[in-house]
């Protein structure tokens, strides 16, 4: 099942896609279950949005796949490597990604993301089916000169705009061999599968709810594969994910930005 969070007036929504619709769902489906009110919505005629804002944080993993780790240059912990986007940096389908006014590259990072759909604290991995709500593409987009400049990544990585989320959340695919693949302007950048994740989806969840109570609408990036990643204003960025669609996002260049 893939849920839209959409409008077609301004005011958000949610709907089940059936083929070239949106079957219309009473409220959030994370809290109020999928009853719907019997209306439908062209897919055309809706505007697709984020599919969720996190109610409290975006947790990221870093290094998780070996080809990326060898390509930064760094081994990273043994265990894995998390950090933080703010929920204001999540934008949806179509929105651009606003460049600020920063030296060096920016750079994209087409993931797998897992959406929670329940307060969850201390889950083992076995159980993390139970507080995992569907799955969706995400964008960690990056400053990467600035992450090395600032010698941790709140700002590169904390940008309004720096979390493309979208199209779609699936509440019944398995995570687990997903193909991912990143595009600028058509060009491939970016390849590779969830298979190989270092820390595979019940690790990442048993670990991170050791160290945080995770919150119903609360997001994880599940790390990137290598590949070129910059992008300039005025390009695009499709990340496609098997099963899951594209997440297409435009490149902008902030108003403060003149280079």
């Amino acid at each position: 099942m893939k849920i839209a969070r959409f409008s077609t007036d301004g005011d958000p929504r949610f709907g089940v896609l059936d083929d070239d619709d949106l079957v219309v769902l009473a409220g959030d489906p994370m809290f109020h279950g999928f009853e719907t009110t019997g209306e439908r919505v062209p897919l055309a005629q809706a505007t697709i949005l984020a599919p969720v804002i996190p109610r409290s944080k975006v947790i990221c993993v870093g290094m998780n796949y070996a080809a990326h780790r060898k390509e930064m240059g760094h081994e990273g912990p043994s265990t894995p490597l998390i950090f933080l986007k703010p929920n204001t940096a999540v934008v949806g389908p179509g929105d651009p990604i606003i460049i600020p006014p920063v030296e060096g590259r920016i750079v994209h990072e087409g993931e797998l993301a897992l959406v929670i759909g329940k307060v969850a604290k201390r889950v083992k991995k076995e159980d993390w089916r139970d507080v995992v709500f569907g799955v969706t593409i995400a964008n960690d987009v990056s400053a990467r000169d600035v992450m090395f400049a600032d010698g941790q990544w709140a700002r590169a990585k904390g940008y309004d705009t720096f979390c493309p989320l979208g199209p779609f959340i699936d509440t019944e695919i398995d995570p687990t061999a997903l193909e991912i693949e990143t595009h600028v302007d058509g060009e491939l950048r970016r390849k590779g599968n969830t298979r190989d994740l270092l820390h595979g989806i019940p690790e990442l969840i048993e670990f991170i709810t050791d160290v945080w109570t995770l919150l119903p609408g609360d997001v994880i990036l599940t790390g990137t594969p290598d590949g070129l990643g910059s992008f300039v204003d005025g390009q695009t960025v499709d990340i496609t994910i098997e099963g899951l669609g594209t997440l297409s996002n435009p490149a902008k260049n902030r108003d403060d930005r003149d280079y």
